[in-house]
């Protein structure tokens, strides 16, 4: 907490392996449609929701806020993934497939496979 603000840094995810140019555009443009926060990258390329409120908030703006965090992050995180790690998902697909595991948890990305 600043003395005239409350800072918020959210993690979302890693600096993209690829496509680098693609996902920044990709969270330039989402912030132009979200509330109170944004979309930055440090100086490793790592992205985070950041924002910084007045120290006025009340429990109710806090529970705006904490649910702003996750729907923004909820909902872009995919996106991110297929266009920051597509080719490590191709490759953890097969993988998987080779050797008969599960792809349970990469169900979100097949309509990438085959493409």
């Amino acid at each position: 907490m600043g003395t005239y603000a409350l800072a918020v840094n959210v993690f979302v995810m890693r600096k993209p392996d690829e496509n680098v140019e693609l996902v920044h555009r990709y969270l330039l443009e989402t912030n132009l449609k979200i509330f109170g926060l944004s979309y930055a990258v440090n100086h490793l390329g790592d992205i985070y929701l950041t924002g910084r409120l007045p120290l006025t908030l009340n429990e109710d703006d806090l529970d705006r806020l904490f649910g702003a965090v996750l729907r923004y992050a909820d909902e872009s995180f995919n996106k991110l993934v297929e266009l920051g790690f597509e080719s490590a998902i191709r490759r953890e697909w097969a993988w998987r497939e080779s050797r008969g595991e599960s792809l349970e948890n990469l169900q979100a990305f097949a309509h990438m496979i085959g493409e």
